[in-house]
């Protein structure tokens, strides 16, 4: 390793010359990668929504559709409308009332239900289908382009509208996200660190990484809209730590090679490779442990910020020594005292206090478990976007004229017999929260021949080997009440047509309920076995990873029980986002402490010392490092107007001040009470001469016994 140090600082102005060069590919690589908005699409391709959805693409040439309403409109203008829609491109046809009547047949002919179905008031709905899915790039520039032709008398509902919002809004929020990150993070860099100019490189350093990082996501093909809006925060936050040891250690070797920059920044860079790469791996496993999610928006983050830690360890290796000696006159003409107190009365109190601070823990436990296991989800992320989304003005518009918050579009065979089609949707209409259920056999009647019909119409609702029935629903989308009413719906179906498939947006809900239930069991498991592990090779104990994993365990727990007491729904990925990023990023404030607390115990001090020793030199990097997180976090947690990523950020930013917190307190506990089991269990605790002592005494029970 002290060799690849020599060749950094030997040749600093190449490598940090390759390290900007690489923008430019990176740069590339980020515009050329497809940011996906729809969150139901990474469900898993083989369950009956997702199939659905193929067949409905194939088969009709319909991915996404949209009920449009439009107010106060004459019949010729609402015809005008409706032609309007079908000429814009990936709009593949548009049913109305209208495209009914304009069979040269009479409206009288036509059932009553199906006028009631596409009119209320002075209010008329047509449904617009697209020719690719939901979240597709082309159905998305339809929307904006059927919003550039209609008037304000005009409202696109569905979850293609919501996900063209959400990807204007995200796009809008980005930068403002990493500006808002940087600043923040630099202020608390100038209060911890010595320098007013050292920030900027760390921030140079990182921002490099991630470019590096968000570039190389042109190998996945696309990410999600919550990874991109994510990845940069996380990302400095979580590897802005290794900056700072490499820093801290170029400071020491400066004093045994004072005349010698190069060789100070050489074995700095050895010493660092060696902690870093070992702090990242529980950071690296924590999100690696969402990859085996079956909801693979799981896989997209945990690929992704595994990735983003890889690029900042490399970058803090290379490209920040590199900057540091290149500029390291400005550095030093900016340096400062150091801001921070030494906490030394601090620690000593929580030390002195240890048994305090232990039931206290224990105390929080309590009312921290149950609010963990009852705090409320939501899973419609519409539900939290502002209100005056055209998108939401229109949700609720169709919710108040129409009284449907959601749609269900029913896939069942095309040679279905007339008379079961009608009996099926008759019955589908006695289930509770239906509005209505409507078919091609029941929106034309029994008394027009199907033959007389146009091919343009037919073509809407019925195919080769499928038809398209249309259910409304008055019941919220991800509510109790909808899955209940999806249930029986799928019975119903079933009777009739054993391959039936209801699809939609509040089926694909359903779904996502309950496959990220188990999904999010496994990942908790994985996280914390794999952290486990990890920590037991570390420090070769038995006792160690379970005090480890249990102290930052306490701080999920205590972070996310917080929102059950405060009346706050989290999104349904909270859990399962917050237990492996704060897991994986936050325990390294654990291991820090620990592995001072080890070399402590080593060379012959006793507990209480040792553990005060242990504390008193790792409070300030521990508040550095959350002070650090929290700031990459908790801007973006109070701008950002997107439900999700405000919620993840709130509970992150709080989550890493909680475990700073609880290291910082619990930890040191926990060390002076388990003390004897912590030496007696991991290895490196006692001096030699102790562990001879140990082993003589061992070797003597029986003598002893005898002269007793």
């Amino acid at each position: 390793m002290l060799r690849f140090g020599e060749f950094i600082a030997k040749h600093k102005v190449l490598i940090l010359l390759i390290g900007i060069l690489l923008i430019i590919p990176s740069g590339i690589g980020y515009l050329n990668t497809r940011v996906n908005y729809d969150i139901l699409s990474y469900l898993p391709k083989d369950i009956n929504t997702m199939v659905g959805q193929d067949i409905l693409k194939d088969e009709f040439g319909q991915g996404g559709f949209s009920l449009v309403m439009v107010e106060g409109m004459s019949p010729k203008e609402i015809k005008e409308t409706a032609d309007k829609i079908s000429e814009v491109e990936h709009v593949s046809s548009v049913l109305c009332y209208d495209s009914l009547t304009d069979m040269n047949i009479p409206k009288e002919v036509l059932p009553k239900k199906v006028f009631d179905f596409f009119n209320k008031d002075d209010t008329t709905m047509m449904a617009v289908f697209f020719d690719d899915t939901t979240s597709a790039d082309g159905t998305l520039a339809a929307i904006d382009t059927m919003r550039e032709i209609t008037g304000e008398q005009c409202f696109i509902s569905g979850m293609s509208a919501i996900t063209d919002d959400m990807k204007h809004l995200s796009d809008s929020e980005s930068i403002i996200y990493a500006v808002i990150a940087v600043i923040l993070t630099c202020i608390v860099l100038v209060i911890a660190m010595d320098s007013f100019l050292i920030p900027v490189f760390f921030m140079l350093s990182i921002g490099l990484a991630i470019v590096w990082n968000l570039g190389s996501n042109f190998l996945m093909g696309e990410i999600s809209f919550l990874t991109q809006a994510l990845a940069l925060v996380l990302q400095l936050g979580v590897t802005m730590d290794y900056s700072i040891f490499l820093w801290h250690s170029y400071k020491e070797q400066l004093e045994i090679y004072p005349t010698d920059k190069n060789e100070a920044m050489a074995h700095a860079i050895a010493n660092t490779i060696v902690s870093v790469v070992s702090s990242s791996f529980t950071t690296v496993a924590g999100f690696l442990a969402m990859c085996f999610m079956s909801f693979t928006l799981g896989l997209d983050l945990g690929i992704v910020m595994a990735k983003g830690v890889v690029c900042g360890v490399i970058a803090c290796v290379t490209v920040l020594p590199a900057m540091i000696l290149i500029f390291e006159k400005a550095i030093t003409k900016t340096s400062h005292r150091d801001f921070m107190p030494g906490f030394k009365k601090t620690s000593s109190f929580i030390v002195k206090h240890c048994g305090i601070f232990l039931t206290a823990a224990i105390v929080l436990l309590i009312p921290a478990v149950y609010g963990y296991q009852n705090y409320d989800v939501y899973y419609k992320l519409d539900s939290t976007l502002p209100a005056d989304l055209e998108s939401v003005i229109a949700n609720t518009k169709l919710n108040e004229d129409f009284n449907m918050p959601s749609t269900h579009i029913l896939l069942v065979r095309s040679d279905m017999p007339a008379k079961d089609a009608k009996d099926m949707m008759n019955e589908m209409e006695g289930v509770d929260g239906v509005q209505f259920a409507a078919g091609f056999n029941t929106l034309v009647g029994s008394a027009i021949p199907e033959e007389v019909i146009p091919d343009s119409v037919k073509s809407i609702l019925k195919g080769d080997e499928w038809q398209i029935m249309l259910i409304g629903s008055e019941y919220e989308v991800a509510s109790d009440e909808v899955n209940e009413q999806v249930a029986a719906l799928n019975k119903i179906v079933q009777k009739y047509d054993e391959n039936g498939m209801l699809i939609g947006e509040a089926p694909a809900t359903k779904d996502l309920i309950e496959i990220t239930d188990r999904d999010f069991k496994v990942v908790s498991i994985l996280s914390i076995a794999a952290i486990f592990l990890i920590i037991a090779i570390t420090f070769k104990s038995i006792s160690l990873p379970v005090i480890l994993v249990a102290v930052i365990e306490l701080a999920i727990m205590i972070n996310i029980g917080i929102a059950y007491f405060m009346g706050t729904e989290l999104p349904f990925i909270a859990s399962v986002v917050v237990g492996t990023i704060q897991l994986g990023a936050t325990v390294d404030y654990a291991i820090l402490m620990t592995t001072r607390y080890r070399a402590e115990r080593y060379s012959g001090k006793d507990k209480k010392e040792a553990v005060s020793i242990a504390l008193s030199t790792s409070v300030k990097s521990v508040i550095t490092s959350a002070l650090g997180f929290f700031a990459a976090t908790v801007g973006v947690a109070v701008y950002s107007e997107i439900g999700l990523i405000s919620s993840l950020c709130v509970l992150l930013s709080r989550g890493a001040l909680i475990s700073m917190v609880i290291v910082i307190t619990v930890l040191p506990s926990m060390f002076m009470v388990f003390d004897s089991l912590i030496c007696k269990t991991s290895a490196g605790f006692l001096p030699k001469d102790q562990h001879s002592n140990k082993n003589n005494m061992n070797q003597q029970p029986k003598i002893s016994l005898a002269k007793g």
